[in-house]
């Protein structure tokens, strides 16, 4: 069907006649509302390429009876990152704010399931667009999800994907690709081979789980002289991760490396220095943190792979206004850089 529209401005009315529903059909599509079945969803969609339909987002968001709403939950606890995450939501909603677009932050118990799906469910998709969530691969997160989304909730997660639910997006790194990095860089830190022990928080993580998976591949295809034990997993907290690793390091004194794919490094720092192992191994860390920036200054960790809240905040900001606007609210998305910081590149 060709649609010459007045002015060369396609609108609407068009979108609802090249598709062929109602014009009450198009908004719900438009405004990701349910109640439309997903071949009729595909339909627009399809119109909406073949005729180059293009919103105008100023009258979206006037028509719009409240700004965009969105619900943060992200872990609390002792893991510096999360508390990094959780300022870059309040200073990048700050900014969302002149943008009608509202930022609310929940924490909730660290590695929770149960406590991430009861947050999810708490959640009101009549005052509320969306939700941004730090995933846990686990069942009961999954089925939250799918009836967030079944309420109209547009879900995003956030540095921990959780693949196979019924979530919209995924903002964060290549987290197998930080793995392969890491295992990289451990394989040329040890050329004379020996033992190297993963340490993680969670393996129910699907972060955690694919930095492993990353750095075990390049491992095992590239440096054969390394054998790998572990994951240790301390929840991503201090202590825990501390008593862990300490008993570890006791029973196995002869490691020549380290590589923590979560948090809780002031806890591994610790362990290592008790077990008089601290500047002797290879340490590979995530996140520059308080104790990862101390540990590299002192020379106890070696190289820490970094990701930007702030970049990762704005990139929910611009995920979530394509997903409640339509794919013209925001610019396409880029991938999320994985830093890479020594002692000789620290500022």
């Amino acid at each position: 069907m060709a649609i010459e529209a007045a002015g060369g401005r396609i609108t609407v009315h068009d979108l609802a006649r090249a598709a062929g529903v109602s014009l009450a059909t198009v908004d719900r599509v438009l405004n990701g509302r349910p109640g439309v079945r997903p071949a009729t969803v595909a339909r627009v969609e399809e119109a909406i390429a073949r005729i180059g339909f293009r919103r105008d987002l100023t009258a979206s968001m006037l028509a719009r009876a409240r700004d965009i709403r969105l619900a943060f939950i992200l872990p609390e606890g002792t893991n510096q990152f999360m508390a990094r995450l959780a300022e870059a939501v309040e200073t990048v909603g700050a900014q969302a704010r002149g943008e009608r677009m509202v930022f609310e932050l929940d924490r909730i118990r660290s590695i929770d399931a149960q406590a991430l799906a009861d947050a999810l469910d708490a959640i009101d998709a009549e005052t509320h667009d969306g939700a941004v969530i730090v995933a846990i691969d686990k069942p009961a997160v999954h089925a939250a999800v799918a009836r967030a989304v079944g309420r109209g909730l547009k879900i995003v997660t956030l540095v921990s994907d959780l693949p196979g639910s019924a979530r919209h997006a995924f903002v964060g790194i290549d987290n197998v690709a930080a793995g392969r990095t890491a295992g990289g860089l451990m394989g040329r830190f040890c050329p004379n081979g020996g033992r190297v022990v993963l340490v993680a928080g969670s393996m129910g993580l699907i972060d955690h789980a694919e930095r492993v998976s990353g750095f075990r591949d390049i491992i095992g295809s590239e440096f054969p002289g390394l054998e790998i034990s572990g994951p240790i997993e301390g929840q991503d907290a201090f202590a825990l991760t501390y008593e862990n690793a300490l008993a570890f390091f006791r029973e196995n004194p002869d490691i020549a490396g380290v590589y923590n794919v979560g948090a809780g490094n002031a806890g591994l720092i610790m362990a290592l220095a008790e077990a008089g192992l601290a500047g002797k191994v290879r340490f590979v860390a995530h996140e520059l943190t308080g104790p990862t920036r101390a540990g590299l200054g002192s020379g106890v960790i070696d190289v820490v792979l970094d990701q930007s809240p702030e970049d990762e905040v704005r990139a929910v900001w611009a995920a979530m206004r394509r997903l409640v606007l339509g794919p013209d609210a925001a610019p396409p998305e880029t991938p999320i850089e994985i830093k890479v910081f020594l002692r000789d590149n620290l500022r």
